[in-house]
């Protein structure tokens, strides 16, 4: 199935990467080939995607020109318009990839160019004792063939397998005698029913044959069930290594001998209605009313050191972007997502129902619950002023009972104890709602799953690329940075002459001291801080008498980075 092209209204003309960016809301979440044509009509570009619109968001948004490298900024630039066509899976994504490439040979294309094909499986059944074999190229021979499959390594397991289940040669002469099974151990082995020496009859082995393929074109119930009760007997005997294997052998074989459709490009519907999806997840959570404005959190840690949160808000089931917002969390120690999302929540919140108070401060001294002085206040002003209450009509946080848990303590703690709130868990997109001990699962395919699924994804696009961003912040930094007095210019000057933090460390404060503009004052106290070796300095301090007259200066020696006692008093530096 394909996309057809959305022709903007002649009264409001569109440049080309605003209609681009445009036709983004007509691609579907789902897998399939993407094509891309330039001003001529001409195939630049053949590419495919699990989720065909947020591939195609790395393409066009206003953003991403400035995040890829040349090659794709050039493809950007030179594209003029895009299709897509639909695909049941990744693997028909690959296969229809691939012929689309080798038909059209787009110009920004790397892979598929060459003359290799997919591997498929090849039968001549006119044989005297037919085999299986492997090859890339069908031929008019009469024979049968199976595939092509786009994955190689799960087809020759499979393939194995079915060798072994119905007893299939694999030996290369065309037709087995006696002096060949003298040199064959596959029916030692019981691999091979050993037609060659007519252990069997040649009919009876074809028969095999034809089971066989049978189970290549996707009639292989009876065999997967005859491995599932192995793979169980197996576990049952504790022999979990055999059990792993047949459960692989069982993907492989559902993948291999899935059917595969014959591809075609009729027009593709609009899938997404952001407002249908909307009013479904209303109906489906019981809520009173639509939830218009949704809030979703997510926590993203890759160390201790850099724990960050992202809040994403969707608007009438469209991405509110200037709405979002990133968060470092500052409060929690060490990896925990369970206090991490509590302090986000708490300090979103904390801060709305401020910005409330000191924009309408009446709301300080009223006796109503927050959420509902805050919806009186917005009906009162929204036809004057066209203002809506800051908090969301729903609350997403990613996880299950232990994030929901803390971010509804939060909540009530702000006296937001009513406010509609869900946590979504990723494994079984599983629903966990307040108060109720057995999470909801929506199906699959319903609007107001999917559109949970575009809300979390967001979150956690945006909570990722915030800890990538602080990571390479972080790689940036150099020990340099912690030593007072040391600005940009003299950092690196001495990274210039010395090379690296290492060499820096061993060298003699004279030596240091002959950097241009690096005293030696400033290098004992630059070697003292990258050796940690505290140095000595006068410190001020300001004693207060006993007889209440002026206060005396004196001066004593302590380290550097040291304060003294009467210093923190005076000055309310705190020791935190």
């Amino acid at each position: 199935m394909s996309g057809t092209a959305y022709n903007p209204p002649a009264s409001i003309p569109l440049s080309r990467p605003a209609a681009l960016h445009r036709k983004l809301r007509e691609v579907p979440h789902k897998p399939g080939v993407y094509v891309i044509r330039d001003r001529f009509a001409k195939i630049i570009y053949v590419g495919k995607a699990h989720d065909l619109r947020r591939r195609l968001c790395n393409y066009f948004t206003p953003s991403s020109r400035n995040r890829v490298d040349l090659k794709t900024r050039a493809l950007i630039d030179s594209a003029n318009d895009y299709e897509w066509h639909l695909v049941k899976s990744d693997a028909e994504a690959v296969l229809f990839e691939g012929k689309l490439i080798k038909e059209w040979r787009p110009k920004y294309n790397i892979s598929f160019r060459d003359d290799k094909r997919f591997i498929m499986v090849r039968v001549q059944m006119a044989d005297a004792i037919p085999r299986f074999e492997l090859v890339r190229f069908r031929k008019e021979d009469g024979a049968r063939y199976f595939g092509p499959f786009a994955n190689a390594g799960a087809l020759r397991t499979s393939l194995q397998a079915i060798k072994k289940q119905f007893g299939l040669r694999s030996c290369r002469p065309l037709e087995p005698m006696e002096r060949d099974f003298k040199h064959c151990l596959d029916h030692v082995i019981k691999n091979c029913s050993a037609p060659c020496i007519a252990r069997i009859s040649r009919e009876e082995y074809k028969v095999r044959v034809d089971k066989a393929c049978e189970v290549l074109e996707g009639k292989s119930r009876e065999m997967i069930a005859s491995l599932e009760e192995e793979m169980e007997k197996a576990a049952a005997k504790l022999d979990f290594e055999k059990a792993a294997s047949l459960r692989n052998l069982l993907k492989d074989l559902r993948e291999t001998s899935k059917p595969m459709r014959r591809f075609t490009r009729k027009s593709l519907p609009n899938s997404i209605n952001p407002g249908e999806d909307v009013t479904d997840l209303s109906d489906a959570l019981g809520l009173s009313r639509p939830p218009r404005i949704m809030e979703c959190f997510d926590i993203s840690n890759i160390s201790d050191n850099h724990i960050v949160a992202s809040m994403v808000r969707f608007r009438d089931g469209i991405p509110d972007r200037e709405s979002y917002r990133r968060y470092r969390i500052t409060s929690t120690k060490g990896q925990n997502d369970f206090a991490s999302m509590a302090e986000v929540i708490r300090r979103r919140y904390k801060r709305l129902l401020k910005e409330a108070v000191e924009a309408s401060p009446e709301l300080a001294d009223s006796q109503e619950i927050p959420a509902e002085a805050l919806d009186r206040m917005a009906r009162l002003t929204q036809s004057a002023k066209g203002k809506e209450s800051p908090l969301p009509d729903l609350i997403i946080v990613d996880g299950g009972k232990g994030q929901l848990g803390m971010a509804c303590r939060e909540l009530q703690t702000l006296g937001l104890h009513d406010q509609p709130i869900i946590g979504l868990a990723k494994e079984f997109e599983e629903i966990y709602r307040p108060g109720e001990s057995v999470p909801l699962r929506l199906d699959k395919d319903s609007g107001a799953l999917k559109l949970l699924q575009r809300i979390r994804d967001e979150a956690h696009r945006i909570a990722n690329g915030y800890n990538e961003l602080l990571l390479r912040r972080r790689i940036s930094e150099s020990a340099l940075d912690d030593v007072p007095g040391v600005s940009e210019a003299k950092k690196k000057v001495l990274l210039t002459r010395f090379g690296s933090i290492s060499r820096l460390k061993k060298t003699m404060p004279e030596t240091l001291g002959e950097t241009p503009g690096i005293s030696k004052e400033m290098a004992e106290k630059i070697l003292a801080a990258l050796n940690h070796k505290p140095t000595k300095r006068v410190c001020e301090t300001f004693t207060p008498p006993d007889d209440g007259s002026a206060w005396r200066h004196t001066g004593a020696l302590c380290s550097v980075g040291s304060v003294a006692p009467s210093v923190r008093e005076s000055s309310g530096v705190s020791g935190g």
